[in-house]
Order: C-alpha cells, then sequence, then structure tokens
C-alpha cells in the first residue's frame, strides 16, 4: 500500500468509473486509486465472476469451499493487500465494500485472509502500517486475535467458527 503516493510516481494505466489502474515508474507494480471519496459502507464498485476455478490462485477471490473466482470487471485484480484496509470484497453481496473511509486519490487496498480460506502463495507483507501482520496467508493459518481485527466476508467467517476456535461476537 503507498502511504500518500506522490502522482509523479506512477504512470495512468486505466481509468474506471470510481477508480484508476497506475503503475509505480520504479518497480512496475500496479495498483488500484480512487477518483471520488466513499464512507464506510458505501459500495465502490460492484463485481462478477469473469471465470470460477476450483483451486485458488494469485488473482482469484474465494466464495466458498471449492469456488475461486476470477475478478470482473478485471481492473478490480489492481486492488493490492494491506494490514490496514480500506475495501473489502464481500462476497455476498458481490460488492467492493468500503471498511474505512477513502479519500479521492486514496490506493484501494484488502486484507487478503478476509475473503481466503488458504492462499496459493503466503508472503511476508511490507506495507508498513502498525498493525502489520508480517506473514500473509490464509484465515485457516491466521491467528484468531489477528482476524477478529478485520471484516471478513461470510463465507470466511463461517469457515473460522467451524474450523477454528473462533467466536466472533455479531
Amino acid at each position: 500500500m503507498y502511504l500518500n503516493p506522490n502522482p509523479s510516481d506512477f504512470i495512468l494505466i486505466s481509468q474506471h468509473d470510481h477508480c484508476e489502474v497506475k503503475q509505480n515508474k520504479e518497480n512496475q507494480h500496479k495498483s488500484l486509486f480512487a477518483l471520488a471519496s466513499f464512507k464506510v459502507g458505501e459500495a465502490v464498485a460492484t463485481f462478477d465472476a469473469s471465470k470460477i476455478v476450483d483451486t485458488p490462485n494469485y488473482l482469484t477471490v474465494q466464495i466458498s469451499e471449492q469456488k475461486h473466482i476470477h475478478l470482473f470487471p478485471e481492473y478490480l485484480q489492481y486492488i493490492n493487500h494491506s494490514c490496514d484496509p480500506n475495501v473489502l470484497f464481500n462476497t455476498t453481496t458481490m460488492q467492493l465494500e468500503c471498511v474505512k473511509d477513502i479519500e479521492l486519490g486514496d490506493e484501494l487496498c484488502f486484507f487478503y485472509p478476509a475473503t481466503e480460506w488458504r492462499m496459493a502463495q503466503q508472503f511476508v507483507c511490507n506495507c508498513g502500517r502498525p498493525n502489520c501482520v508480517g506473514l500473509i496467508q490464509g484465515a485457516a493459518d491466521t491467528s484468531d486475535e489477528v482476524l477478529k481485527r478485520y471484516k471478513l466476508t461470510d463465507f470466511i467467517k463461517s469457515m473460522a467458527t467451524q474450523y477454528k476456535s473462533f467466536l466472533l461476537l455479531f
């Protein structure tokens, strides 16, 4: 996640209704940035599946135990991970939901374990946030203490309730 990104550090790749894809000039990393402000609970965009697969990969979002979707519209794939997310892929409503106020120019980011039970590739997070989790892996391998700090999809909540000692207070 880019903290207070300098616009001159990025090249515009594509522009969409309420967001734009930009590429970092230095590392070629692509990200999605807001072209409008959003408040918590608002829908930033709606999404659907361009393809459904039975195993996860780095481009999919999990919707059930054996279903992982490639996102449509495709530009939503450029929403990166952060341990301080501002959006959630709500797989019940199929809306990209604002979970933290977003200002014009903010990068859109989500917490990967909020949508993934088991991830195809774990990685070390470099988001730089004070609450950074460090090793990012699926919710199955993320502590209950960490998961309780985030809004999770209904699917991940049900899996955590079923397979972990996870007790969410709703």
